[in-house]
């Protein structure tokens, strides 16, 4: 059903804001702008043409179909009204988009506002001048289509399009701390030094001031997880930079799972005792750094970093996610017990940021720099405009997400091809500019550590950043032997830079089996049988396990996802490499295997358990637990007990089904408490 722009206008924010909400002493008001919008392709030009009603966040491809490889990269508009009432006459308005993907342009009025291109970061324009009292015309037009002057250019995922993260009216004093200062809060917690006896940081505030004055004041107050305040500051300004340090003693460090403590940081500008503005940030303090022969060390700690690679991608939503699905997949993240996290391949929405501090998760973030890894064409072009998107992006990630403690890592780039003569077509060389990201990175932040993420021979990009990494995919009939031999090599010639596994796994289908796996035999192309998966995992972990040098582990991925390039499994442009299927309905036996390996909570997991029909009388059970050992039961049938090995996993080999349903069963005990699992499988 299609309703025109006049059925939009009754969501219209005047209603939203009263007048009691600008009070002489009231800092400033921000307003969602979630409903009261329709959109229509822009080839749809007709004056008086119906447009969809839709609610924020909202992309034209979130019911692109399982089962295809296109979807819909064009230009749609976007419309809403916004009513100016008569209380913000005297104000300063400001429209804050958390993110459009991929190419923006505003208009108020039909007047141009402004432009951003770059669909993974926030971007923040002011109004004021373009808005009348009374009905208002909002227009955005969206496009994600190719372009060379926006990242990514390429890449194995969807571009979506769409205002696919909210929007807000922002209400500020003609004095405020700059919601502008790219899209940044404009406030940034420096930590300077931080030890366990006391925390060094400065506090630097970016202000937009439209009315120098007299008496203009900043006060910084520091709090802890108790409203207890252990720091503050207050300083005459005198320009629109200003900058605060301040000491804390004895400070609770934010110590990943162990304790994800924050403070909260408040930054008030007054004139004289009025309060114009206030910004409120969380932050924790903390230090760490990675050695080349020892791995990650968190605030003097060894921390072993392992987890999972994440896109913004959910079945049915695209990119265009609410809360609930930020804390669904947190939930599946503490339960698998992961310490870290890599937000591929650009990115993601404040939610998860701030989840991943709340819940002691550390990350690496990274700008869509992505090449295409073995596919055609290339992540990089050396031309300007390719090159000045790719400056701005990362100075709106970094401003954007400063004072996420939660942020270890800034990423340079994923798959960046560089010719070796062999087996990919030269491009232009990307190392001068990925040196030059590089340095920007230390400029605007050198308390975190840069990383990237190859797939070519890192010796073309050593000195490129403090961390190397690995993208690195091997078959599951040795993948441990082939792991341990390669990131071996990889270490010995990254020249004592620290080397990690940024990406590795395998694809499967939760509707495709073959048990036990006959390692003599090829699997047929696009066959990804969940078990194939899983003894993947495996291998790959037991030559993880050995090697504490290095300094992260992350799987490819989270979970299933949409890449239009991809046929393979069961469903075209489906990557199939998640620890979960794409609605998060299904945690595959891989998921078990790394709750086995990562969560101390005691567990126990038959894998297979959706291979229920069988053919061939032999087979093995595959066990995933962290107790010390198990006993399997066959249609009550007691086979036998084992202890688990140095990966938690059990196997019984040689295991004969009955013909009809065969009901397995394993126990094991932890303490008192006994543990219990069962499927059926059926011999046919």
């Amino acid at each position: 059903m299609k309703h025109n722009l006049f059925a939009l206008c009754l969501v219209a924010i005047g209603m939203l804001c009263n007048t009691s909400a600008f009070g002489d002493n009231h800092p400033r008001t921000s307003v969602l702008l979630d409903k009261g919008w329709g959109y229509k392709p822009l080839t749809d030009n007709k004056k008086n043409a119906p447009l969809i009603p839709v609610t924020l966040p909202h992309t034209w491809n979130a019911d692109y179909v399982e089962g295809t490889t296109h979807y819909n990269r064009e230009m749609m508009v976007y419309k809403r009204q916004l009513e100016m009432t008569p209380e913000m006459k005297d104000k300063r308005l400001f429209l804050y988009f958390e993110g459009v993907n991929s190419a923006a342009d505003v208009f108020v009025n039909y007047q141009t506002v402004g432009q951003h291109l770059g669909g993974y970061t926030a971007f923040c324009l002011e109004i004021t001048d373009f808005v009348h009292e009374g009905d208002n015309s909002l227009e955005v037009w969206v496009s994600n289509a190719y372009r060379t002057d926006i990242l990514p250019i390429s890449g194995d995922f969807n571009i979506y399009g769409g205002i696919h993260r909210p929007c807000h009216l922002i209400i500020t004093e003609k004095n405020c701390i700059s919601p502008v200062f790219y899209a940044s809060p404009g406030v940034f917690v420096r930590q300077d030094k931080i030890t366990e006896k006391q925390a060094d940081i400065t506090v630097e505030s970016v202000l937009s001031l439209k009315e120098m004055k007299e008496g203009l004041k900043l006060k910084t107050t520091v709090m802890d997880a108790d409203g207890k305040v252990v720091a503050s500051e207050e300083t005459a300004v005198s320009g629109e930079s200003v900058k605060q340090p301040l000491r804390l003693l004895n400070p609770t460090l934010w110590n990943g799972k162990k304790n994800p403590y924050l403070y909260s940081v408040s930054v008030e500008l007054y004139e004289g005792d009025r309060l114009l503005d206030k910004v409120t940030q969380q932050t924790g303090f903390r230090y760490f750094h990675a050695d080349p022969d020892k791995g990650f060390f968190l605030n003097g700690e060894y921390l072993n970093l392992y987890g999972f690679c994440r896109h913004e991608d959910v079945k049915g939503k695209g990119s265009a996610l609410h809360q609930e699905d930020y804390d669904k997949d947190m939930e599946l993240i503490k339960e698998v017990g992961a310490t870290a996290m890599r937000l591929a391949h650009y990115p993601h929405a404040e939610p998860m940021y701030k989840s991943c501090d709340e819940n002691g998760i550390l990350l690496w973030t990274e700008i869509p720099m992505c090449g295409p890894g073995g596919y055609a064409y290339t992540g990089y072009l050396h031309n300007k405009g390719f090159e000045e998107n790719a400056r701005q992006v990362l100075k709106e990630l970094v401003y954007q997400k400063f004072n996420h403690p939660s942020i270890c890592f800034w990423g340079i780039f994923n798959e960046l091809l560089i010719s070796d003569g062999k087996r990919f077509q030269a491009y232009d060389n990307p190392v001068p500019f990925v040196k030059e990201i590089n340095a920007l990175y230390k400029e605007l932040d050198p308390s975190r550590l840069t990383a990237f993420a190859t797939c070519v021979d890192q010796t073309h990009y050593l000195g490129c950043a403090d961390l190397v990494a690995w993208n690195k995919y091997f078959g599951w009939t040795n993948s441990k032997q082939q792991a341990a031999e390669f990131f071996d090599h990889a270490r010995s010639t990254s020249n004592n830079q620290p080397v990690g596994v940024s990406e590795y796994g395998a694809g499967a289908s939760i509707h495709q089996h073959a048990s036990p796996l006959n390692k003599e035999a090829q699997l047929p192309k696009g066959f990804h049988p969940e078990e194939y998966q899983a003894i993947c995992h495996e291998g790959y972990w037991e030559a993880f396990a050995e090697r504490p040098y290095l300094w992260a582990k992350f799987i490819w991925q989270f979970s299933d996802m949409q890449s239009s390039i991809r046929k393979e499994g069961d469903t075209d442009g489906i990557n199939d490499k998640g620890a979960v299927t794409y609605d998060r309905k299904v945690k595959k036996d891989a998921f078990y295997f790394y709750k086995a390996n990562w969560n101390p909570e005691p567990m126990l997991y038959i894998c297979s358990r959706r291979f229920t029909e069988h053919t061939d009388a032999q087979t093995l059970v595959r066990v995933y637990t962290n107790l010390n050992e198990a006993t399997l039961y066959i249609n009550d049938k007691k086979i036998g007990k084992q202890k688990k090995d140095k990966v938690n996993r059990i196997v019984w080999d040689n295991i004969t089904l009955l013909p009809g349903e065969n009901v397995i069963r394993v126990e094991g005990k932890s303490g008192k408490k006994t543990f219990t699992d069962t499927c059926t499988w059926t011999l046919k």
